[in-house]
């Protein structure tokens, strides 16, 4: 088979990272016998020097016209001066609503070999942890209404949350279907006891869940579940949240896992097609230096081939490979602390690749 997979690296280290992943997809077609086609296009920081627009055209139409696309990073120091809305943030925030993409997948798996690294005490790590949060993607206080205005004292600026039953009821239902497949086990993470949104969101996640009734389904605050995740993440599988609470907890969650340099996602919405990206961002200050975690990335790509090609064992061998090289004890920076012996980010490519 050939799938066309569109590359937009980004800014800092996004296009060492990227260029990773594609030469893991590289030898999975050769050992599997697919073909991958790989067009790049530009997005962030990187679009905004080349053409004035976080977001070209050129690159909306390329990735509609992709059966997928790998995302590296955006953002960086030299553009912090723009507004908002000519921020490179903002490229990729358009370009997850051109592809429709509502549903964020965020895997947050302590690996064995890794456990020596998570922060938490040896007794709460010891009974593992293997976590999906999903985040709505393109609804919420992200995307709501904003600007300044005068206020009660002088000049203010606002921030809208806003949610529809519709944008509730379809992230609720890949909520219940994931949970399905995992544990059965799905926790509700809102601020009900405070915003109208999340009183909506409760109502609406549980009528949902009447058609899935081998799911038991828990409603959690949000404070609640960031103490939780600390003191006692092994009781979560399958978490469901909006935009902002979701953007907190998986960057919390990857701490667990030992470093957020281990955490792939996927966005997907209503068709195959999705958009795969490490969590963490483009981190300008190792750029270059060969101090970037690539396994964020190269699980990014495993989540592809598993969700949007439907290549299980494809992905299954990428993510054993992974496995296997932690479990031997190689790492690189961000996970050994700065100890010596740590492996580049093309050291470390190569080695998952040798396992392969």
């Amino acid at each position: 088979m050939n799938y066309k997979i569109a590359l937009v690296k980004g800014d800092g280290i996004g296009p060492e990272i990227v260029d990773s992943a594609v030469r893991v997809l590289e030898v999975i077609g050769e050992k599997y016998g697919h073909s991958f086609e790989f067009n790049e296009y530009l997005a962030g920081g990187a679009a905004i020097d080349a053409c004035g627009d976080p977001l070209p055209e050129e690159s909306v139409k390329g990735c509609l016209a992709s059966d997928s696309v790998l995302f590296g990073a955006v953002g960086g120091p030299k553009w912090d001066g723009l507004s908002g809305d000519a921020r490179p943030e903002k490229g990729l925030l358009r370009l997850r609503q051109a592809l429709e993409l509502f549903t964020n997948l965020r895997p947050a798996k302590l690996y064995g070999g890794l456990k020596d690294d998570s922060p938490p005490r040896a007794d709460i790590v010891a009974k593992g942890s293997d976590i999906m949060i999903l985040r709505e993607l393109t609804g919420g206080i992200y995307f709501g209404e904003r600007g300044y205005r005068e206020g009660k004292y002088g000049k203010e600026a606002y921030d809208t949350e806003a949610y529809s039953v519709m944008e509730i009821e379809r992230i609720a239902h890949v909520a219940y279907q994931t949970a399905m497949k995992r544990g059965k086990n799905l926790i509700s993470v809102d601020k009900a006891n405070v915003l109208e949104t999340s009183r909506l969101w409760r109502e609406v996640v549980h009528r949902i869940g009447e058609q899935y009734p081998e799911v038991t389904c828990k409603d959690m605050l949000v404070d609640n579940a960031a103490m939780q995740l600390v003191r006692n993440p092994g009781q979560f599988d399958v978490v469901v949240t909006s935009n902002m609470f979701g953007d907190i907890l998986s960057d919390e969650a990857s701490q667990i896992t030992g470093s957020i340099g281990m955490l792939a996602s996927a966005s997907l919405g209503n068709t195959k097609r999705g958009l795969y990206e490490p969590i963490h961002g483009s981190a300008p200050d190792i750029a270059g230096t060969g101090k970037a975690n690539p396994i964020a990335t190269i699980l990014s790509a495993a989540m592809m081939l598993r969700y949007s090609f439907d290549l299980t064992e494809e992905a299954d061998a990428i993510e054993e490979a992974v496995n296997k090289v932690l479990d031997a004890g190689y790492r690189t920076a961000d996970i050994a602390g700065g100890a010596e012996g740590a492996l580049s980010c093309t050291e470390m490519t190569d080695t998952i690749i040798s396992y392969l």
